[in-house]
């Protein structure tokens, strides 16, 4: 073989390497899919945008109760700040959150439900980043009142404090995102066992009630469909407990295994165009961002930590985050979005569901693939 020929039949080799390489590389996405440029945009959106109604504009006379889709976002929203070292993000952020500490502390949610209890998640984060004590104190009421049964509670809630569960338990796939991100943020903000192992106990009930041998999750335990979104927050559930689980919890190998039969399944599921569908077994449901960006975050999560192959795994994150991207329009909003869901055993009910422009549910957790991204 002639040395010319020799070097193009190289080059081509390497070529061929460097172009299966880069299917995998989470590090370098191309311009268009820079994850810091994302970034900023979905964070810049959310600070110019006034608190929601449960992820859309909140119509008039509504209440004015912060609601979790702003929780999620926020909550992203400094997680990303500091994996960028953006000070200035950082900042408004904060500035934005001081007067729920004071002149609009009316906005705080009650502490009455797994959706209004995750407020606490963003005060303990702003602790954990300030190390202003007025935070902590905030983060931990929501926390502890989680677990401490009311006078007027009823009786399902009173079972389920008595078996040394929350009492706000209602076995919905949303609630172990809920439930854990708080509890979780709380362990981190203070080293005590008792949150994050109670989250984990919270979490191993709930994959004991709802989980599918095929690893995916139904809505709630009568309403038997692959809801793309709750399984989405599933995933997340799980993949930021074992991230923050220490090692010697009891639980935690019965979470992994659970997570990755979960990641097997979503795996095979990936469309070509690197989607999930809002009914994820149902070939003829449509593309879902927030679910999407989910499970991307949740296999990012894992290919970082070592639980899951990375050149199998990163495979499908890159996909999905580069075809995610493409569901951003000209003014930085996620489109594709599912409503807001009440649980229904009607495959229809899920199909039906409105596909809203700009929704926080949405935003968030593509803010969070930012952050999972650019914080290597």
């Amino acid at each position: 073989m002639k040395a010319s020929t020799l070097v193009i039949v190289l080059c081509a080799i390497l070529i061929s390497a460097c172009d299966s390489g880069s299917n995998h590389d989470l590090r370098n996405m191309p311009e268009e899919a820079d994850p810091k440029l994302i970034g900023d945009k979905l964070v810049e959106l959310f600070l110019n945008t006034p608190n929601s109604q449960y992820g859309n504009p909140r119509p008039e006379n509504a209440p004015t109760q912060i609601t979790y889709p702003d929780v999620c976002t926020w909550l992203g929203a400094l997680w990303f700040a500091q994996s960028t070292k953006n000070e200035n993000f950082t900042k408004r952020l904060e500035e934005r959150f001081i007067p729920l500490m004071t002149v609009d502390s009316t906005l705080q949610p009650p502490k009455n439900h797994v959706d209004n209890n995750v407020f606490g998640a963003v005060p303990l984060e702003l602790y954990l980043q300030t190390e202003k004590t007025n935070y902590l104190d905030t983060g931990l009421d929501y926390a502890d009142t989680q677990w401490e049964a009311p006078e007027d509670a009823t009786e399902e809630e009173l079972t389920w404090a008595d078996k040394g569960y929350s009492w706000q338990t209602r076995i919905w796939i949303d609630d172990m995102f809920m439930i854990t991100a708080i509890q979780a943020q709380a362990y981190r903000a203070t080293d005590n066992r008792k949150y994050i192992d109670r989250a984990a106990a919270e979490m191993v009930m709930y994959l004991d009630e709802i989980q599918q041998p095929n690893g995916l999750f139904y809505h709630s335990p009568d309403t038997k469909f692959f809801w793309g979104r709750g399984n989405g927050w599933m995933a997340v559930g799980m993949a930021e407990l074992l991230r923050i689980l220490p090692d010697d919890n009891p639980n935690r190998s019965r979470i992994l295994e659970a997570y990755l039969k979960m990641m097997e399944t979503l795996k095979e599921l990936q469309g070509e165009d690197g989607m999930w569908h809002q009914l994820l077994d149902d070939p003829d449901a449509w593309n879902e961002t927030s679910g999407s960006a989910m499970f991307t975050y949740s296999m990012i999560i894992g290919v970082k930590n070592g639980w899951l192959d990375e050149k199998e795994y990163a495979e499908v994150a890159r996909k999905a985050w580069l075809t995610l991207v493409t569901y951003i329009n000209e003014n930085n909003e996620v489109t594709e979005v599912c409503e807001g869901t009440n649980i229904k055993d009607d495959r229809q009910y899920y199909l039906d569901r409105k596909r809203i422009v700009g929704d926080l549910h949405g935003q968030a957790p593509m803010i969070w693939c930012a952050h999972a991204l650019t914080d290597w």
